[in-house]
Protein backbone atom coordinates (compact mmCIF):
# COMPACT_ATOMS: atom_id res chain seq x y z
CA UNK A 1 0.00 0.00 0.00
CA UNK A 2 1.12 3.14 -1.06
CA UNK A 3 2.07 6.11 1.61
CA UNK A 4 -0.12 8.70 -0.28
CA UNK A 5 -3.29 5.47 0.01
CA UNK A 6 -2.26 5.07 3.64
CA UNK A 7 -2.90 8.93 4.61
CA UNK A 8 -5.95 8.90 2.75
CA UNK A 9 -7.50 5.80 4.80
CA UNK A 10 -6.26 7.91 7.63
CA UNK A 11 -7.79 10.87 6.87
CA UNK A 12 -11.34 9.49 6.16
CA UNK A 13 -11.32 7.25 9.27
CA UNK A 14 -10.24 10.19 11.09
CA UNK A 15 -13.34 12.41 9.43
CA UNK A 16 -15.48 9.59 9.79
CA UNK A 17 -14.68 9.61 13.84
CA UNK A 18 -15.00 13.38 14.06
CA UNK A 19 -17.94 13.13 12.32
CA UNK A 20 -19.59 10.70 14.47
CA UNK A 21 -18.82 12.60 17.49
CA UNK A 22 -20.58 15.89 16.28
CA UNK A 23 -23.52 13.76 15.82
CA UNK A 24 -23.83 13.06 19.72
CA UNK A 25 -23.11 16.76 20.00
CA UNK A 26 -25.45 19.18 21.88
CA UNK A 27 -26.41 21.67 19.50
CA UNK A 28 -28.56 24.99 20.59
CA UNK A 29 -30.90 24.99 17.62
CA UNK A 30 -34.71 23.27 17.27
CA UNK A 31 -36.36 22.46 13.84
CA UNK A 32 -40.00 23.68 12.85
CA UNK A 33 -41.58 21.58 10.35
CA UNK A 34 -45.56 21.77 8.77
CA UNK A 35 -47.84 19.84 11.46
CA UNK A 36 -50.95 18.17 11.09
CA UNK A 37 -53.81 20.59 9.22
CA UNK A 38 -57.52 20.73 10.52
CA UNK A 39 -60.40 21.31 8.52
CA UNK A 40 -62.04 23.51 11.10
CA UNK A 41 -65.81 22.38 8.88
CA UNK A 42 -64.65 18.53 9.91
CA UNK A 43 -64.32 16.53 12.47
CA UNK A 44 -61.36 16.08 15.29
CA UNK A 45 -60.75 13.65 17.94
CA UNK A 46 -61.87 14.38 21.29
CA UNK A 47 -59.80 13.67 24.49
CA UNK A 48 -61.91 10.43 24.51
CA UNK A 49 -60.61 9.05 20.81
CA UNK A 50 -64.40 9.68 19.88
CA UNK A 51 -64.72 11.56 16.34
CA UNK A 52 -66.74 14.85 17.03
CA UNK A 53 -67.45 18.54 14.97
CA UNK A 54 -64.39 20.26 15.32
CA UNK A 55 -67.07 23.35 15.48
CA UNK A 56 -70.33 22.78 17.14
CA UNK A 57 -72.78 25.31 17.83
CA UNK A 58 -76.41 25.12 20.31
CA UNK A 59 -79.02 27.62 20.38
CA UNK A 60 -79.17 28.44 16.88
CA UNK A 61 -79.27 27.38 13.27
CA UNK A 62 -76.62 25.19 11.46
CA UNK A 63 -76.14 24.36 8.08
CA UNK A 64 -74.37 21.50 6.14
CA UNK A 65 -71.37 22.85 4.59
CA UNK A 66 -68.76 21.64 1.80
CA UNK A 67 -65.13 21.85 1.04
CA UNK A 68 -62.66 23.02 3.82
CA UNK A 69 -61.66 26.12 5.98
CA UNK A 70 -58.05 24.62 6.99
CA UNK A 71 -55.91 25.91 9.77
CA UNK A 72 -52.46 25.38 9.67
CA UNK A 73 -49.63 23.94 12.83
CA UNK A 74 -46.39 23.76 12.90
CA UNK A 75 -44.04 21.00 15.09
CA UNK A 76 -40.70 21.57 16.42
CA UNK A 77 -38.17 19.32 16.43
CA UNK A 78 -36.55 18.80 19.75
CA UNK A 79 -36.32 20.96 23.19
CA UNK A 80 -33.66 21.83 25.98
CA UNK A 81 -33.97 18.63 27.07
CA UNK A 82 -33.24 16.76 23.91
CA UNK A 83 -31.72 19.06 20.99
CA UNK A 84 -31.45 17.79 17.23
CA UNK A 85 -27.94 16.50 16.25
CA UNK A 86 -26.24 18.43 14.09
CA UNK A 87 -26.87 15.52 11.29
CA UNK A 88 -30.93 16.29 11.68
CA UNK A 89 -29.66 20.13 11.29
CA UNK A 90 -27.94 19.79 8.24
CA UNK A 91 -30.96 17.86 6.66
CA UNK A 92 -33.08 20.58 7.95
CA UNK A 93 -30.90 23.45 6.43
CA UNK A 94 -31.08 21.60 3.01
CA UNK A 95 -35.14 20.86 2.77
CA UNK A 96 -37.10 24.43 1.87
CA UNK A 97 -40.00 22.91 4.18
CA UNK A 98 -37.99 23.32 7.59
CA UNK A 99 -37.06 25.94 9.27
CA UNK A 100 -33.89 25.73 11.91
CA UNK A 101 -34.43 28.03 14.79
CA UNK A 102 -31.91 28.91 17.74
CA UNK A 103 -33.54 27.10 20.83
CA UNK A 104 -34.03 30.43 22.73
CA UNK A 105 -36.31 31.86 20.19
CA UNK A 106 -39.00 29.00 20.74
CA UNK A 107 -37.92 28.12 24.78
CA UNK A 108 -37.10 31.21 26.62
CA UNK A 109 -34.38 31.02 28.71
CA UNK A 110 -35.51 29.34 32.04
CA UNK A 111 -38.83 28.35 30.62
CA UNK A 112 -39.53 24.47 30.80
CA UNK A 113 -41.39 22.07 28.34
CA UNK A 114 -43.92 21.92 30.51
CA UNK A 115 -44.55 25.78 31.01
CA UNK A 116 -43.91 26.27 27.39
CA UNK A 117 -47.37 23.77 27.08
CA UNK A 118 -49.29 25.25 29.94
CA UNK A 119 -48.65 28.75 28.44
CA UNK A 120 -49.54 27.52 24.63
CA UNK A 121 -53.28 25.67 25.87
CA UNK A 122 -53.50 28.92 27.64
CA UNK A 123 -53.62 31.17 24.01
CA UNK A 124 -55.05 28.55 22.41
CA UNK A 125 -58.00 29.05 24.59
CA UNK A 126 -58.09 32.75 24.58
CA UNK A 127 -58.12 32.69 20.87
CA UNK A 128 -61.16 30.75 20.65
CA UNK A 129 -63.00 32.81 22.94
CA UNK A 130 -62.23 35.93 20.81
CA UNK A 131 -62.71 33.99 17.51
CA UNK A 132 -66.58 33.15 18.49
CA UNK A 133 -66.83 37.07 19.73
CA UNK A 134 -65.38 38.14 16.30
CA UNK A 135 -67.47 35.73 14.48
CA UNK A 136 -70.50 36.41 16.36
CA UNK A 137 -70.21 40.27 16.43
CA UNK A 138 -69.48 39.67 12.34
CA UNK A 139 -72.68 38.23 12.35
CA UNK A 140 -74.86 40.78 14.15
CA UNK A 141 -74.95 39.03 18.10
CA UNK A 142 -74.05 41.78 21.17
CA UNK A 143 -70.77 39.19 22.71
CA UNK A 144 -71.55 41.52 25.71
CA UNK A 145 -68.14 42.31 26.22
CA UNK A 146 -66.50 42.68 29.66
CA UNK A 147 -63.02 43.90 30.57
CA UNK A 148 -61.50 42.72 33.33
CA UNK A 149 -58.29 43.11 35.69
CA UNK A 150 -56.91 39.81 36.11
CA UNK A 151 -53.10 40.83 37.65
CA UNK A 152 -50.50 43.65 38.17
CA UNK A 153 -47.21 43.91 36.80
CA UNK A 154 -44.71 44.83 39.75
CA UNK A 155 -44.40 47.87 40.24
CA UNK A 156 -47.39 48.78 38.49
CA UNK A 157 -49.12 52.52 38.01
CA UNK A 158 -52.78 50.91 38.91
CA UNK A 159 -51.88 49.30 42.42
CA UNK A 160 -53.51 50.58 44.92
CA UNK A 161 -56.04 52.43 42.27
CA UNK A 162 -57.55 48.91 41.01
CA UNK A 163 -58.41 45.75 42.32
CA UNK A 164 -57.91 42.32 40.83
CA UNK A 165 -61.93 41.23 39.24
CA UNK A 166 -62.28 45.14 38.18
CA UNK A 167 -64.28 45.74 34.85
CA UNK A 168 -63.26 48.35 33.30
CA UNK A 169 -65.84 49.99 30.99
CA UNK A 170 -64.24 53.42 29.90
CA UNK A 171 -61.21 55.44 29.50
CA UNK A 172 -61.21 59.14 29.29
CA UNK A 173 -65.09 58.90 28.47
CA UNK A 174 -64.49 56.16 25.59
CA UNK A 175 -66.28 52.76 25.83
CA UNK A 176 -63.59 50.40 25.86
CA UNK A 177 -64.00 46.34 24.93
CA UNK A 178 -60.70 45.15 25.11
CA UNK A 179 -56.76 45.73 25.50
CA UNK A 180 -56.08 47.17 22.22
CA UNK A 181 -58.94 49.68 22.65
CA UNK A 182 -57.91 50.56 26.45
CA UNK A 183 -53.86 51.07 25.49
CA UNK A 184 -55.13 53.75 22.42
CA UNK A 185 -56.63 55.71 25.25
CA UNK A 186 -53.96 55.55 27.75
CA UNK A 187 -51.37 56.35 24.94
CA UNK A 188 -53.23 59.25 23.28
CA UNK A 189 -53.26 60.79 26.88
CA UNK A 190 -49.45 61.11 26.36
CA UNK A 191 -48.54 60.55 29.70
CA UNK A 192 -51.44 62.54 31.25
CA UNK A 193 -53.19 61.06 34.10
CA UNK A 194 -56.08 58.88 32.63
CA UNK A 195 -59.43 58.51 33.88
CA UNK A 196 -61.61 55.03 33.76
CA UNK A 197 -64.68 53.97 34.42
CA UNK A 198 -64.98 50.90 36.35
CA UNK A 199 -67.24 48.40 37.87
CA UNK A 200 -66.47 46.99 41.36
CA UNK A 201 -68.89 44.72 43.51
CA UNK A 202 -71.75 45.80 41.18
CA UNK A 203 -71.11 49.52 41.55
CA UNK A 204 -69.39 51.97 39.01
CA UNK A 205 -66.96 54.67 40.16
CA UNK A 206 -64.26 56.80 38.36
CA UNK A 207 -60.36 56.36 39.20
CA UNK A 208 -57.99 58.11 37.82
CA UNK A 209 -53.99 56.71 37.07
CA UNK A 210 -51.25 58.47 35.79
CA UNK A 211 -49.61 55.85 32.88
CA UNK A 212 -45.75 55.19 33.25
CA UNK A 213 -43.32 55.08 30.43
CA UNK A 214 -41.55 51.95 28.73
CA UNK A 215 -40.37 51.01 25.90
CA UNK A 216 -41.29 47.56 23.78
CA UNK A 217 -39.94 46.10 20.51
CA UNK A 218 -37.91 49.84 20.02
CA UNK A 219 -40.71 51.57 20.39
CA UNK A 220 -41.98 54.21 23.35
CA UNK A 221 -45.24 53.20 24.67
CA UNK A 222 -47.18 54.50 28.08
CA UNK A 223 -48.81 51.49 30.38
CA UNK A 224 -50.47 51.17 33.41
CA UNK A 225 -49.45 48.21 34.38
CA UNK A 226 -52.13 45.38 34.40
CA UNK A 227 -52.97 42.25 33.01
CA UNK A 228 -56.17 41.69 31.56
CA UNK A 229 -58.60 39.22 30.39
CA UNK A 230 -61.84 39.63 28.44
CA UNK A 231 -64.78 37.66 29.17
CA UNK A 232 -68.05 37.46 27.09
CA UNK A 233 -71.69 36.54 27.69
CA UNK A 234 -72.69 34.48 24.12
CA UNK A 235 -76.04 34.25 23.22
CA UNK A 236 -75.53 31.01 21.68
CA UNK A 237 -73.10 28.09 22.66
CA UNK A 238 -70.01 27.50 20.87
CA UNK A 239 -67.91 24.70 21.04
CA UNK A 240 -64.45 23.86 19.74
CA UNK A 241 -62.71 20.49 19.84
CA UNK A 242 -58.86 20.36 19.51
CA UNK A 243 -56.83 18.62 21.51
CA UNK A 244 -52.93 18.93 21.63
CA UNK A 245 -52.90 22.26 19.88
CA UNK A 246 -51.74 25.28 20.95
CA UNK A 247 -50.73 28.92 20.48
CA UNK A 248 -53.09 31.81 19.03
CA UNK A 249 -52.42 31.12 15.19
CA UNK A 250 -55.51 29.40 14.68
CA UNK A 251 -57.62 32.46 15.89
CA UNK A 252 -58.94 33.78 12.08
CA UNK A 253 -59.55 30.16 10.88
CA UNK A 254 -61.98 29.09 13.88
CA UNK A 255 -63.94 32.35 13.14
CA UNK A 256 -64.03 31.39 9.29
CA UNK A 257 -65.36 28.37 10.61
CA UNK A 258 -67.70 29.43 13.07
CA UNK A 259 -69.34 32.01 10.25
CA UNK A 260 -69.84 29.20 7.78
CA UNK A 261 -71.79 26.85 10.21
CA UNK A 262 -74.28 29.56 10.70
CA UNK A 263 -74.66 30.77 7.73
CA UNK A 264 -76.59 29.20 4.64
CA UNK A 265 -74.24 29.19 2.26
CA UNK A 266 -71.08 28.09 1.63
CA UNK A 267 -68.60 30.68 2.80
CA UNK A 268 -65.62 29.07 0.71
CA UNK A 269 -67.85 27.98 -2.43
CA UNK A 270 -67.16 24.27 -1.60
CA UNK A 271 -63.45 24.85 -2.24
CA UNK A 272 -60.00 24.14 0.08
CA UNK A 273 -59.26 27.26 1.65
CA UNK A 274 -56.26 27.56 4.24
CA UNK A 275 -55.13 30.53 6.30
CA UNK A 276 -53.32 31.11 9.61
CA UNK A 277 -53.37 34.36 11.53
CA UNK A 278 -54.56 35.76 15.47
CA UNK A 279 -57.53 37.50 15.83
CA UNK A 280 -58.73 39.81 18.15
CA UNK A 281 -62.44 40.31 19.07
CA UNK A 282 -62.71 42.91 16.98
CA UNK A 283 -61.63 41.07 14.31
CA UNK A 284 -58.28 42.41 13.46
CA UNK A 285 -55.96 40.00 12.09
CA UNK A 286 -52.69 39.27 13.28
CA UNK A 287 -49.35 37.89 13.09
CA UNK A 288 -48.18 34.70 13.45
CA UNK A 289 -45.10 31.98 13.27
CA UNK A 290 -43.61 29.49 11.27
CA UNK A 291 -45.60 30.76 8.15
CA UNK A 292 -43.58 29.00 5.78
CA UNK A 293 -44.06 25.66 6.68
CA UNK A 294 -47.62 26.60 7.09
CA UNK A 295 -47.91 27.13 3.62
CA UNK A 296 -46.16 24.30 2.21
CA UNK A 297 -48.42 22.25 4.67
CA UNK A 298 -51.74 23.91 2.86
CA UNK A 299 -50.19 22.58 -0.60
CA UNK A 300 -49.98 19.21 0.72
CA UNK A 301 -53.77 19.52 1.91
CA UNK A 302 -54.77 19.99 -1.35
CA UNK A 303 -55.88 24.03 -0.65
CA UNK A 304 -56.01 26.32 -3.67
CA UNK A 305 -56.12 29.41 -1.75
CA UNK A 306 -54.46 30.99 1.22
CA UNK A 307 -55.18 33.63 3.49
CA UNK A 308 -52.29 35.34 5.03
CA UNK A 309 -51.93 38.25 8.14
CA UNK A 310 -50.60 40.82 6.00
CA UNK A 311 -47.84 41.53 8.59
CA UNK A 312 -46.07 38.12 7.76
CA UNK A 313 -46.15 39.12 4.05
CA UNK A 314 -42.55 39.77 4.52
CA UNK A 315 -41.67 36.00 5.19
CA UNK A 316 -44.29 35.22 2.29
CA UNK A 317 -42.45 36.85 -0.55
CA UNK A 318 -41.03 34.28 -2.58
CA UNK A 319 -41.63 31.28 -0.69
CA UNK A 320 -44.92 30.81 -1.85
CA UNK A 321 -45.54 26.89 -3.33
CA UNK A 322 -45.76 26.59 -6.55
CA UNK A 323 -50.40 25.54 -6.69
CA UNK A 324 -50.82 28.12 -3.91
CA UNK A 325 -52.40 31.52 -4.21
CA UNK A 326 -51.95 33.97 -1.24
CA UNK A 327 -54.17 36.64 -0.35
CA UNK A 328 -53.03 38.97 2.46
CA UNK A 329 -55.40 39.67 4.98
CA UNK A 330 -55.64 42.94 7.67
CA UNK A 331 -59.15 41.90 9.26
CA UNK A 332 -61.69 39.03 9.28
CA UNK A 333 -63.73 41.58 6.55
CA UNK A 334 -60.73 40.51 4.16
CA UNK A 335 -60.67 37.47 4.75
CA UNK A 336 -64.68 37.42 3.99
CA UNK A 337 -63.99 39.43 0.89
CA UNK A 338 -61.48 37.26 -0.66
CA UNK A 339 -63.86 34.13 0.11
CA UNK A 340 -66.57 36.00 -1.40
CA UNK A 341 -64.34 36.52 -4.20
CA UNK A 342 -63.21 32.91 -4.82
CA UNK A 343 -67.02 31.86 -4.23
CA UNK A 344 -68.49 33.99 -7.08
CA UNK A 345 -65.93 33.71 -9.74
CA UNK A 346 -64.72 37.05 -9.34
CA UNK A 347 -61.72 38.51 -9.92
CA UNK A 348 -59.54 37.20 -7.81
CA UNK A 349 -55.77 39.08 -9.23
CA UNK A 350 -57.40 41.80 -7.93
CA UNK A 351 -57.29 40.88 -4.26
CA UNK A 352 -54.10 41.84 -2.22
CA UNK A 353 -51.71 39.57 -1.97
CA UNK A 354 -48.03 39.56 -0.78
CA UNK A 355 -45.73 41.39 -3.22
Amino acid sequence: MSRATLAGIWALAIALVVLLVITFLPTSYVIQRPGPVYNTLGTATSADGEEVPLISVEGADTYPTDGALDLLTVQVVGNRERTPSWVELAFAWADETKAVLPIDSVFPEGTTTEERNEESAAMMVDSQQDATAAALSELGFDVGAALTVHSFVEGSAAEGVLEEGDVILEGDGTVVTDATSLRAVINAAEGGPVTLLIERDGEQQSVEITPTEAEIDGESTWLIGVRLTTTYDFPIDVAIQLNNVGGPSAGMMFALGIIDVLTPEEINGGEIVAGTGTITAAGEVGPIGGIRQKLWGALDAGASYFLAPIDNCDEVVDHVPDGLQVFSVETLEDALTALDTVTSDGDVAALPTCK
